[in-house]
């Protein structure tokens, strides 16, 4: 098992495929792409081999994330690898939707067990302004596509933002109501990029907690692989609404995942100072030195982010690891 010195055992792997994203959301990218090159990005033979070690440490989900994930023409392929892993329960993909009309279900049919689809805005016109692109629609349709398919968990995120969407609870509420969607609210995080725009836009998602608890939602029990949410349910809706507060007392104290991006680097933290080449272990089938080495690496894992500290170490933004 992948332990670390403060008995967090991690079974959930946040596996990014690219920096490259071609949206210009104003809290990420808003001056576009900064990755002028995808030279360097992890090939299928390594997402093997680093799969089938996190495998044999007790890894039970991979998460796909990116920059945007569907702009690697072999998502598909890696979406069953993974599956076809040995260990590996579950898959899941974290995008913004660009292409989920048409691939959801080639995904699917690959082994796609959870999607996550980036949607801060059911307004058209503030989702357009936010994210730099017009397709809510289509992104919705294909959410509907997702689920008529029958893909198990399919989830919404949405970055909370002071003055583009602090008041669509409301909507957000009815989009929810009749359907299986778990809707998930993040608080913006301070990066290296990101300064005077955090300061602007940052709420605390303490204040949609506050008013889901007096309209009767209740907190549910997590899973061994689920994420950092706080995830509240109600008798009268049929999606549940979470939360992703990493300023809040004790975010980390159960913290199950590790990062390696599509550089093949460890982040042992979203927010760590110093990253980890595992490019060299890649490339051999024995997976025995690549587990030594996780194994140790994650004893080196701090207590916690530096947040708080207005420290967001070397993430610049999070396209560059996917959150």
């Amino acid at each position: 098992m992948l332990i670390d010195r403060y008995a967090r055992r991690f079974t959930y792997l946040r596996l990014s495929l690219t920096e490259f994203c071609n949206f210009r959301c104003t809290y990420c990218l808003p001056d576009g792409n900064d990755c002028d090159s995808r030279a360097g990005e992890l090939t299928l033979p390594e997402i093997r081999r680093l799969a089938l070690a996190f495998a044999r440490l007790g890894t039970r989900k991979i998460r796909l994330t990116g920059g945007e994930p569907s702009i690697r023409r072999d998502l598909t392929d890696v979406i069953a690898l993974c599956k076809s892993t040995l260990g590996i329960d579950k898959v899941a993909l974290t995008t913004n939707g660009y292409q989920l009309q048409r691939r959801v279900r080639e995904w699917q049919q690959a082994g796609l067990d959870a999607l996550n689809v980036s949607v801060d805005s059911l307004d058209p016109h503030v989702f357009s302004r936010i994210t730099g692109v017009d397709r809510l629609h289509a992104i919705l349709q294909g959410i509907d596509h997702a689920l008529a398919l029958g893909i198990p968990q399919v989830k919404l995120n949405t970055v909370l933002l002071r003055q583009h969407n602090a008041d669509e609870l409301p909507a957000f509420l009815r989009y929810v109501k009749d359907k299986p969607v778990a809707l998930r609210f993040i608080e913006l995080m301070r990066t290296g990029d990101n300064v005077d725009y955090y300061q602007q836009q940052h709420l605390s998602g303490d204040v949609i907690r506050q008013q889901l608890l007096a309209d009767g939602w209740q907190l549910q029990l997590k899973g061994q692989t689920d994420g950092p949410a706080l995830e509240y349910a109600h008798p009268d809706y049929q999606g549940r609404v979470g939360l992703i507060m990493p300023y809040s007392n004790d975010f980390c104290s159960d913290c199950n995942r590790l990062r390696v991006s599509s550089q093949a680097q460890l982040f042992l933290c979203l927010f760590t100072e110093q990253h980890q080449s595992l490019r060299h272990l890649l490339q051999d089938d024995n997976p025995e030195p690549l587990m030594a080495f996780l194994q140790q690496a994650v004893l080196g894992k701090l207590a916690s982010h530096d947040l708080h500290e207005q420290r967001s170490g070397q993430t610049r933004h999070l396209a560059m690891i996917g959150g």
